[in-house]
Protein backbone atom coordinates (compact mmCIF):
# COMPACT_ATOMS: atom_id res chain seq x y z
CA UNK A 1 0.00 0.00 0.00
CA UNK A 2 2.86 2.12 0.86
CA UNK A 3 4.16 2.01 -2.95
CA UNK A 4 0.72 2.56 -4.19
CA UNK A 5 1.69 6.13 -4.55
CA UNK A 6 5.26 5.96 -6.46
CA UNK A 7 3.71 3.39 -8.39
CA UNK A 8 1.03 5.57 -9.79
CA UNK A 9 3.54 8.41 -10.14
CA UNK A 10 5.97 6.46 -12.56
CA UNK A 11 3.17 5.17 -14.39
CA UNK A 12 1.61 8.68 -15.27
CA UNK A 13 5.03 10.29 -15.67
CA UNK A 14 7.13 7.04 -17.70
CA UNK A 15 4.97 4.34 -18.52
CA UNK A 16 1.93 5.77 -20.08
CA UNK A 17 4.25 8.00 -22.29
CA UNK A 18 6.60 4.42 -22.72
CA UNK A 19 3.59 2.71 -24.49
CA UNK A 20 2.59 5.98 -26.29
CA UNK A 21 5.54 6.32 -27.90
CA UNK A 22 6.31 2.26 -28.18
CA UNK A 23 2.15 2.81 -30.07
CA UNK A 24 3.83 5.85 -32.16
CA UNK A 25 6.39 3.65 -33.68
CA UNK A 26 3.97 0.78 -35.17
CA UNK A 27 2.08 3.56 -37.31
CA UNK A 28 3.33 3.68 -40.61
CA UNK A 29 4.42 7.26 -42.57
CA UNK A 30 2.95 7.85 -46.06
CA UNK A 31 4.80 9.08 -48.95
CA UNK A 32 3.51 12.60 -47.96
CA UNK A 33 5.20 12.40 -44.74
CA UNK A 34 1.89 12.19 -42.90
CA UNK A 35 1.29 9.86 -40.44
CA UNK A 36 -0.67 7.25 -40.85
CA UNK A 37 -2.24 4.90 -37.69
CA UNK A 38 -1.82 1.14 -38.59
CA UNK A 39 -0.08 -1.20 -36.86
CA UNK A 40 3.63 -2.65 -38.78
CA UNK A 41 7.18 -2.92 -38.05
CA UNK A 42 7.93 -1.00 -40.92
CA UNK A 43 9.98 1.19 -39.36
CA UNK A 44 11.88 -0.94 -37.59
CA UNK A 45 12.44 -2.73 -40.49
CA UNK A 46 13.64 0.32 -42.15
CA UNK A 47 16.29 1.41 -39.57
CA UNK A 48 17.40 -2.11 -38.49
CA UNK A 49 18.18 -2.61 -42.57
CA UNK A 50 19.71 0.95 -42.95
CA UNK A 51 23.57 1.28 -42.88
CA UNK A 52 23.84 4.72 -41.51
CA UNK A 53 21.58 3.61 -38.47
CA UNK A 54 23.96 1.07 -37.29
CA UNK A 55 26.99 3.75 -38.11
CA UNK A 56 25.16 5.79 -35.86
CA UNK A 57 25.09 2.53 -33.70
CA UNK A 58 28.70 2.67 -33.54
CA UNK A 59 29.66 6.34 -33.22
CA UNK A 60 27.62 6.56 -30.32
CA UNK A 61 29.01 3.43 -28.50
CA UNK A 62 32.28 4.37 -29.30
CA UNK A 63 31.94 7.93 -27.98
CA UNK A 64 30.12 6.75 -24.55
CA UNK A 65 32.53 4.08 -24.04
CA UNK A 66 35.68 5.77 -24.69
CA UNK A 67 34.24 8.98 -22.96
CA UNK A 68 33.25 7.50 -19.64
CA UNK A 69 36.76 5.27 -19.14
CA UNK A 70 37.97 8.72 -19.59
CA UNK A 71 35.73 9.96 -16.66
CA UNK A 72 36.26 6.84 -14.72
CA UNK A 73 40.31 7.41 -14.67
CA UNK A 74 40.23 10.90 -14.26
CA UNK A 75 37.81 11.17 -10.88
CA UNK A 76 39.51 7.67 -9.67
CA UNK A 77 42.18 9.79 -7.89
CA UNK A 78 39.89 12.26 -6.98
CA UNK A 79 38.19 9.91 -4.96
CA UNK A 80 40.91 7.90 -4.01
CA UNK A 81 42.02 11.63 -2.26
CA UNK A 82 38.17 11.86 -0.77
CA UNK A 83 38.99 9.19 0.86
CA UNK A 84 42.30 9.09 2.29
CA UNK A 85 40.92 12.90 3.53
CA UNK A 86 40.63 13.14 7.22
CA UNK A 87 36.71 13.43 7.80
CA UNK A 88 36.81 17.27 8.53
CA UNK A 89 37.42 17.72 4.63
CA UNK A 90 36.06 14.75 3.02
CA UNK A 91 32.41 16.46 2.70
CA UNK A 92 33.94 19.94 1.63
CA UNK A 93 36.41 17.89 -1.19
CA UNK A 94 33.08 15.41 -2.10
CA UNK A 95 30.81 18.56 -2.75
CA UNK A 96 33.42 20.33 -4.56
CA UNK A 97 34.16 17.37 -6.74
CA UNK A 98 30.45 16.91 -7.41
CA UNK A 99 29.38 20.62 -8.01
CA UNK A 100 29.64 20.87 -11.79
CA UNK A 101 26.25 19.20 -11.52
CA UNK A 102 24.65 22.08 -9.80
CA UNK A 103 25.32 24.23 -12.96
CA UNK A 104 23.08 23.94 -16.14
CA UNK A 105 24.46 21.40 -18.15
CA UNK A 106 24.12 24.07 -21.09
CA UNK A 107 25.71 26.85 -19.19
CA UNK A 108 29.17 24.24 -19.14
CA UNK A 109 29.05 24.09 -22.34
CA UNK A 110 28.31 27.50 -23.48
CA UNK A 111 31.58 27.86 -20.87
CA UNK A 112 33.66 25.04 -22.90
CA UNK A 113 32.95 26.33 -26.20
CA UNK A 114 34.00 29.75 -25.12
CA UNK A 115 37.39 28.43 -23.56
CA UNK A 116 38.06 26.48 -26.54
CA UNK A 117 36.84 28.10 -29.59
CA UNK A 118 39.10 29.41 -32.37
CA UNK A 119 39.12 32.42 -30.60
CA UNK A 120 38.99 31.23 -27.23
CA UNK A 121 41.09 31.16 -23.96
CA UNK A 122 43.07 28.10 -24.66
CA UNK A 123 43.58 28.68 -28.20
CA UNK A 124 45.14 32.59 -27.16
CA UNK A 125 47.04 31.18 -24.59
CA UNK A 126 48.66 28.36 -27.10
CA UNK A 127 48.92 31.34 -29.74
CA UNK A 128 50.81 33.75 -27.41
CA UNK A 129 53.27 31.11 -26.03
CA UNK A 130 54.24 30.31 -29.79
CA UNK A 131 53.09 26.60 -29.31
CA UNK A 132 50.75 27.02 -32.50
CA UNK A 133 50.49 29.50 -35.35
CA UNK A 134 46.95 27.87 -36.34
CA UNK A 135 43.88 27.92 -33.89
CA UNK A 136 43.37 24.15 -32.95
CA UNK A 137 40.04 22.84 -33.94
CA UNK A 138 38.43 21.82 -30.88
CA UNK A 139 35.22 22.45 -31.07
CA UNK A 140 32.73 21.47 -33.85
CA UNK A 141 33.84 17.87 -33.36
CA UNK A 142 34.20 14.48 -32.21
CA UNK A 143 36.88 16.10 -29.90
CA UNK A 144 34.97 18.86 -28.83
CA UNK A 145 32.06 16.42 -27.95
CA UNK A 146 34.42 13.93 -26.42
CA UNK A 147 35.66 17.05 -23.85
CA UNK A 148 32.21 18.08 -22.64
CA UNK A 149 30.78 14.91 -22.22
CA UNK A 150 33.86 13.65 -20.27
CA UNK A 151 33.75 16.75 -17.98
CA UNK A 152 30.06 15.88 -17.69
CA UNK A 153 30.53 12.50 -16.67
CA UNK A 154 33.01 12.56 -14.36
CA UNK A 155 30.47 13.84 -11.19
CA UNK A 156 28.80 10.68 -11.19
CA UNK A 157 31.56 8.62 -11.63
CA UNK A 158 33.12 10.12 -8.68
CA UNK A 159 29.51 9.51 -6.98
CA UNK A 160 29.93 5.55 -7.80
CA UNK A 161 33.56 5.18 -6.76
CA UNK A 162 33.29 6.95 -3.61
CA UNK A 163 30.27 4.59 -2.29
CA UNK A 164 32.15 1.74 -3.42
CA UNK A 165 35.76 2.49 -1.99
CA UNK A 166 33.83 3.64 0.99
CA UNK A 167 33.22 -0.04 1.68
CA UNK A 168 36.89 -1.35 1.55
CA UNK A 169 38.53 -2.40 4.54
CA UNK A 170 41.22 0.03 5.21
CA UNK A 171 43.17 -2.48 7.52
CA UNK A 172 44.01 -4.79 4.25
CA UNK A 173 46.20 -1.82 3.17
CA UNK A 174 47.13 -0.93 6.55
CA UNK A 175 48.22 -5.05 6.24
CA UNK A 176 50.04 -4.87 3.23
CA UNK A 177 51.90 -1.74 4.13
CA UNK A 178 53.08 -2.94 7.39
CA UNK A 179 54.58 -6.07 5.29
CA UNK A 180 56.93 -3.56 3.74
CA UNK A 181 54.83 -2.74 0.45
CA UNK A 182 55.03 0.37 -1.03
CA UNK A 183 52.42 2.56 -1.81
CA UNK A 184 52.29 2.00 -5.69
CA UNK A 185 52.55 -1.81 -5.19
CA UNK A 186 49.77 -1.25 -2.42
CA UNK A 187 47.94 0.13 -4.83
CA UNK A 188 47.91 -2.15 -7.58
CA UNK A 189 47.96 -5.25 -5.62
CA UNK A 190 45.21 -4.48 -3.09
CA UNK A 191 43.13 -1.18 -3.60
CA UNK A 192 43.07 -1.65 -7.59
CA UNK A 193 41.26 -5.28 -7.90
CA UNK A 194 39.56 -4.70 -4.66
CA UNK A 195 37.78 -1.61 -6.47
CA UNK A 196 37.34 -3.45 -10.21
CA UNK A 197 33.81 -3.90 -9.20
CA UNK A 198 33.17 -0.36 -8.55
CA UNK A 199 34.91 0.81 -11.22
CA UNK A 200 33.33 -1.43 -13.87
CA UNK A 201 30.30 0.00 -12.48
CA UNK A 202 31.19 3.54 -12.73
CA UNK A 203 32.13 3.04 -16.34
CA UNK A 204 28.26 1.55 -17.12
CA UNK A 205 26.69 4.08 -15.23
CA UNK A 206 28.73 6.73 -17.95
CA UNK A 207 28.05 4.70 -20.77
CA UNK A 208 24.27 4.72 -20.00
CA UNK A 209 24.63 8.76 -19.99
CA UNK A 210 26.82 8.96 -22.31
CA UNK A 211 25.01 7.27 -24.89
CA UNK A 212 21.45 8.83 -24.14
CA UNK A 213 23.21 12.18 -24.39
CA UNK A 214 22.10 14.80 -26.23
CA UNK A 215 23.20 18.57 -25.56
CA UNK A 216 26.29 18.09 -25.67
CA UNK A 217 26.81 16.21 -29.24
CA UNK A 218 24.36 19.35 -30.16
CA UNK A 219 26.21 21.92 -29.00
CA UNK A 220 29.78 20.61 -28.83
CA UNK A 221 29.32 18.72 -32.28
CA UNK A 222 28.12 22.54 -34.03
CA UNK A 223 25.74 20.51 -36.70
CA UNK A 224 28.74 18.23 -37.54
CA UNK A 225 28.29 15.42 -35.02
CA UNK A 226 25.62 12.63 -35.56
CA UNK A 227 24.46 10.09 -32.74
CA UNK A 228 21.79 8.48 -32.16
CA UNK A 229 20.48 11.31 -29.70
CA UNK A 230 20.39 14.14 -32.35
CA UNK A 231 19.43 11.55 -35.10
CA UNK A 232 15.79 11.06 -32.79
CA UNK A 233 15.72 14.96 -32.56
CA UNK A 234 15.91 15.39 -36.48
CA UNK A 235 13.32 12.30 -37.47
CA UNK A 236 10.68 13.96 -35.26
CA UNK A 237 11.38 17.72 -35.66
CA UNK A 238 13.06 18.08 -38.65
CA UNK A 239 12.02 14.94 -40.93
CA UNK A 240 8.47 15.04 -38.97
CA UNK A 241 9.12 11.37 -39.45
CA UNK A 242 7.36 10.71 -35.72
CA UNK A 243 7.07 6.40 -36.05
CA UNK A 244 11.14 6.44 -37.39
CA UNK A 245 11.80 8.99 -34.33
CA UNK A 246 9.43 6.76 -31.89
CA UNK A 247 10.84 3.56 -33.33
CA UNK A 248 14.74 4.69 -32.48
CA UNK A 249 13.75 5.91 -29.19
CA UNK A 250 12.74 2.34 -28.63
CA UNK A 251 15.71 1.07 -29.71
CA UNK A 252 17.92 3.28 -27.66
CA UNK A 253 15.39 2.91 -24.72
CA UNK A 254 16.39 -1.22 -24.76
CA UNK A 255 19.85 -0.89 -25.16
CA UNK A 256 20.14 1.45 -22.14
CA UNK A 257 17.91 -0.99 -20.45
CA UNK A 258 20.15 -3.52 -20.85
CA UNK A 259 23.17 -1.97 -19.27
CA UNK A 260 20.96 -0.58 -16.63
CA UNK A 261 20.38 -4.53 -15.71
CA UNK A 262 24.16 -5.44 -16.52
CA UNK A 263 25.26 -2.21 -13.79
CA UNK A 264 22.35 -3.38 -11.39
CA UNK A 265 24.08 -7.24 -11.66
CA UNK A 266 27.86 -5.71 -11.10
CA UNK A 267 26.29 -3.76 -8.28
CA UNK A 268 24.85 -7.34 -7.34
CA UNK A 269 27.84 -8.75 -7.57
CA UNK A 270 29.89 -6.44 -5.19
CA UNK A 271 27.52 -6.83 -2.60
CA UNK A 272 27.38 -10.54 -2.42
CA UNK A 273 31.43 -10.16 -2.48
CA UNK A 274 31.37 -7.58 0.40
Amino acid sequence: MLCLPALAILSLAFLWPLATLFRISLNRTAESGAMEVAVTADSYTRLLGDAFTWQLVWDTAQLAATSAALAVTLALPVALLIRAASPRWRGLLALMAIAPLLISGTARLVGWMAVLGDQGLFNAMLMSLRFTETPLRLINNWTGVRIGLVESLMPYAVLVLLAGLGRLDARLEEAAATLGASRMRTFFRITLPLAAPTILAAWLLDVVLGISAFITPRLMGGGRVFVLATEIYDLALESVDWPAAAALAMLLLSALLLLMLARLAVSWMQGRRA
